[in-house]
């Protein structure tokens, strides 16, 4: 990756941008000095099929002058905006800044339609139904494709419209989860929990908290090493712990997949999942009718 990233490439682009207007302009300027070979009829003395014979007449001055302009608005853009290696163009423009014009644009002109849903309570909002619509939209244009247009989420992907909550369920926490974001991570815990025998008794154990079908004798020898060390987030009794996301493991609702296999996968490989914070994008006053659809999910 090293090759990508140092001086020669920025130098290779400025070379070639600047070599094709250069060799543009070069062909311009001996077209137009180039004299044209006289004849008697007006033609370059070509013929084709017998009688088609090409004219040997000069570019149109229209023309001329158009590819003129094309020279000098290519190296005005240049210079104006990015376009040579790493130079910033004197206007300092970028994606990431025109994305931000064009955000903070539109939710200005936008904030008429949300002031009057703003000093409404949550569940008060969430039973409006011109708020609920707005909601939806929020919702089907940015969270669907992860949680799905039902939002009953997919593998990796939570289901919102039940009563599992990661971090919780309330208001607040909804609120507090779309504007900051999440990022859930479980470490590879194998070496901690010990051979592939003692994982796969954890693995066991874990599944007779929620009685999903497992082997007895295995989860009582799995007891203990969960007890010792999953149970520092899942909570000695593996109901997880909603500070740190920990998920509960009682409930028998499996994110990442359930039965032995998928739960050994995880022992081994852990897993780190993450949501996005969407106040960049979003108004408060957006986020807060927002927050308002998806505690509606799970709450009407």
């Amino acid at each position: 990756m090293n090759d990508f990233v140092n001086d020669f490439w920025p130098i290779f682009i400025n070379v070639i941008s600047l070599g094709g207007i250069l060799g543009c302009a070069l062909l311009l300027w001996k077209t137009s000095t180039t004299k044209k070979t006289q004849s008697k009829d007006g033609t370059s003395g070509h013929v084709w099929d017998e009688d088609l014979r090409e004219m040997n007449n000069p570019l149109p001055i229209w023309w001329v002058r158009l590819f003129a302009i094309t020279i000098v608005f290519s190296l005005v853009y240049l210079i104006l905006y990015p376009g040579l290696g790493g130079y910033d163009g004197q206007l300092g423009w970028t994606k990431n800044k025109q994305y931000d014009k064009e955000i903070a644009e539109a939710n200005k002109a936008l904030e008429p339609i949300y002031a009057k849903y703003a000093a409404m309570s949550i569940e008060d909002l969430s039973k409006n139904e011109d708020a609920k619509g707005i909601g939806q939209r929020l919702f089907l244009n940015n969270c669907a494709q992860c949680h799905g247009s039902d939002a009953r989420g997919s593998k990796s992907f939570p289901n919102l419209t039940d009563h599992d909550w990661l971090y919780g369920g309330s208001p607040e926490k909804i609120k507090e989860t779309i504007t900051n974001g999440r990022i859930g991570v479980m470490p590879p815990m194998a070496v901690a929990v010990g051979n592939e025998e003692d994982i796969k008794n954890v693995a066991h154990y874990v599944l007779s908290l929620s009685n999903s079908t497992h082997d007895t004798k295995r989860a009582e020898l799995g007891k203990t090493k969960f007890t010792t060390i999953c149970a520092a987030c899942h909570g000695p009794d593996g109901k997880g712990n909603q500070l740190i996301g920990a998920p509960n493991l009682t409930d028998n609702i499996w994110l990442h997949g359930a039965g032995e296999m998928n739960i050994i996968k995880r022992i081994h490989e852990g897993k780190t999942n993450q949501m996005p914070l969407w106040q960049a994008k979003f108004s408060p006053e957006q986020i807060h009718v927002l927050t308002s659809y998806v505690w509606g999910l799970s709450n009407h």
